[in-house]
């Protein structure tokens, strides 16, 4: 036998959560950019990276990762698997051994020609114009700072 449900418990309900929302819009979206980068032979996480080392290159794996908001311990397997690939080379820095430089070989930088029509692929195919898309995105980089500052706070 079920309750009556209190306004607590609505808010509660799955289609009224944010979190839900963004979480399988960005499913969807890793879903549509699935076919154009397996044209590329990457996945989602390294075409990420490549998309930071096209911006700069030859960058240590700790600035890819604040870029990127990952870890070593999850960046660093991901870019052994682009280096097999040919895509980049890894090696030690010449300051300080104990940090790792990876910068794009020439075949990770062909690649960057094959991939310049995906945005255009994909904001066609979110059916948003480019202002939406763009508008959208600052919202959230700024949800993304402000949750950010507060998980930092709580630490």
């Amino acid at each position: 036998m079920s309750r009556p449900s209190t306004s607590a418990d609505k808010l509660l309900a799955l289609d009224k959560q944010f979190c839900f929302a963004l979480y399988s819009a960005s499913l969807a979206m890793t879903k549509a950019y699935k076919p154009l980068l397996d044209n590329l032979g990457l996945t989602y996480p390294q075409y990420l990276a490549m998309l930071v080392l096209w911006q700069e290159d030859d960058l240590l794996v700790k600035d890819i990762g604040e870029r990127l908001f990952l870890d070593s311990g999850t960046l660093t397997p991901l870019l052994k698997r682009l280096e097999t690939a040919g895509m980049v080379a890894r090696t030690r820095d010449e300051k300080d051994e104990r940090q790792v430089r990876i910068t794009l070989t020439p075949e990770g930088r062909a690649l960057k020609r094959r991939a310049r029509t995906i945005p255009e692929q994909v904001m066609c195919a979110s059916g948003q114009s480019a202002q939406a898309l763009s508008a959208l995105r600052n919202q959230l980089a700024l949800l993304r700072d402000s949750l950010t500052q507060a998980n930092e706070a709580d630490e």
